[in-house]
């Protein structure tokens, strides 16, 4: 069974050029044909009465006193004076000599007069049957000319297969080529077409300068993260060390731990940008209680919600877990709720779970519509209020696609926003 597909693809367009060159070739000589047809039966019509005229003629002169024979289709009349004139049927009666065409009734007549030594000879020809045949002919022509369209199309399309199926196949090999794949000349293969082998060289080429360029951006971002990572633990031990020292003062203690608060958050913005830039893995899969992710994630800034005397809700059973990646849900609960802060001045951040469905709600300044397509853009920046590189969201964004969690805005300027994460 052939199916066609609904988008216009290199085979499908094949196959309409191909049905569009029938139609007007084709539809050109079946136009002509259509046309010519006509000219060809009023000719035959024609020899038909000049042969019937001739023979009757013929007859007359070699017996003047024959009796004309009058048919359902061709009649023939020998005139010598009027009362044989009368003697004929009235559409017939007083015609000149040469080509004549009546209409009685329904009826088509082709009529010739031939006038010799004051004798008129007249053969009367109905065209009914030269009618019928030419509309058969006609039907026929244009019936061809639908089949041959419709021939034409399916045979291109079949054809069109046929020639594109090096391509298709070279896609498919494509589809399935992971970016860093260090298979060498994984396109080209033999037997090619010398277009498609070009083409395929040309991806082989591609795909190896990618291969290098990503080698060097993951040396690149292997070094950065040693480097940085380096001093931000040396802080987290330091920070450590000094809380461990007996009768620390308090503000001393505060203090550190501020700093140790940071330095556990620049370490965790730096995790997810190597995701954000590698999309690499953020750990395992596992069981986790959302309840506990959602403090652990709004530990880092209960200050700040404490400062703006916000109420703070998680409307979340503690015995409920879903198998995921913790880091992946605290990396994006950190940044949900850190936007969700920094935008709401007074009333409340709202946590809830329900079907699969985790939603962080918040009575802040809300969105614009015209800013939700751009929201998820990396440094893309809806409001001047607060602090931040516009990246959040952009973290947020990519580590759903990675797995395949759907994430949704509900927003309202000056009401609040609320964003939906749907776990599969």
């Amino acid at each position: 069974m052939i199916t066609f597909p609904t988008e216009h693809s290199l085979r499908y367009r094949v196959a309409v050029a191909l049905a569009t060159f029938s139609i007007f070739i084709v539809g050109t000589l079946c136009i002509i044909l259509y046309f010519v047809s006509d000219n060809i039966e009023e000719a035959h019509i024609e020899q038909v009465i000049e042969m019937e005229m001739d023979h009757l003629v013929q007859r007359y002169q070699k017996h003047s006193d024959f009796i004309s024979q009058v048919g359902s289709h061709l009649k023939s009349y020998v005139i010598h004076d009027i009362d044989d004139e009368l003697q004929i049927p009235a559409y017939l009666r007083g015609m000149n000599s040469g080509y004549h065409r009546i209409y009685y009734g329904l009826e088509d007549f082709h009529v010739l007069v031939r006038t010799i030594d004051e004798v008129k000879f007249l053969i009367a020809y109905r065209i009914s049957l030269h009618q019928q045949r030419l509309s058969k002919l006609r039907l026929l022509i244009l019936l061809s000319w639908v089949a041959v369209v419709a021939i034409a199309f399916i045979v291109g399309y079949l054809l069109a297969g046929i020639l594109v199926k090096q391509v298709t196949d070279l896609a498919d090999r494509v589809s399935l080529l992971a970016p860093g794949d260090l298979q060498m000349g994984l396109m080209t293969q033999p037997n090619m077409d010398e277009e498609v082998a070009q083409l395929a060289r040309a991806l082989d080429d591609y795909q190896n300068r990618i291969r290098r360029m990503l080698q060097r951006e993951q040396e690149f971002t292997a070094n950065i993260s040693h480097e940085l990572r380096t001093p931000i633990t040396t802080i987290l031990t330091s920070c450590e060390l000094i809380t461990a020292i007996p009768e620390l003062p308090s503000r001393a203690y505060h203090r550190i731990k501020m700093i140790e608060s940071a330095a556990m958050r620049m370490g965790e913005q730096l995790q997810a940008l190597l995701f954000l830039a590698r999309e690499q893995s953020l750990g395992a899969v596992e069981p986790v209680a959302i309840a506990e992710c959602v403090f652990d994630a709004v530990e880092p800034i209960c200050s700040e919600i404490y400062r703006k005397q916000l109420k703070f809700e998680v409307n979340i059973a503690p015995a409920i877990t879903v198998v995921l990646n913790r880091q992946a849900l605290h990396t994006a609960l950190m940044n949900l709720l850190r936007n969700a802060v920094q935008y709401t001045e007074h009333g409340f951040i709202r946590v809830e779970f329900s079907n699969r469905r985790l939603s962080i709600s918040d009575s802040g300044i809300g969105i614009e519509p015209a800013y939700l397509p751009l929201l998820y853009e990396r440094f893309f920046r809806g409001s001047s209020q607060g602090d931040g590189l516009g990246i959040g969201l952009a973290i947020v964004k990519r580590i759903c696609n990675y797995y395949n969690w759907q994430i949704e805005v509900d927003s309202t300027p000056g009401k609040g926003t609320t964003f939906h994460i749907t776990f599969p």
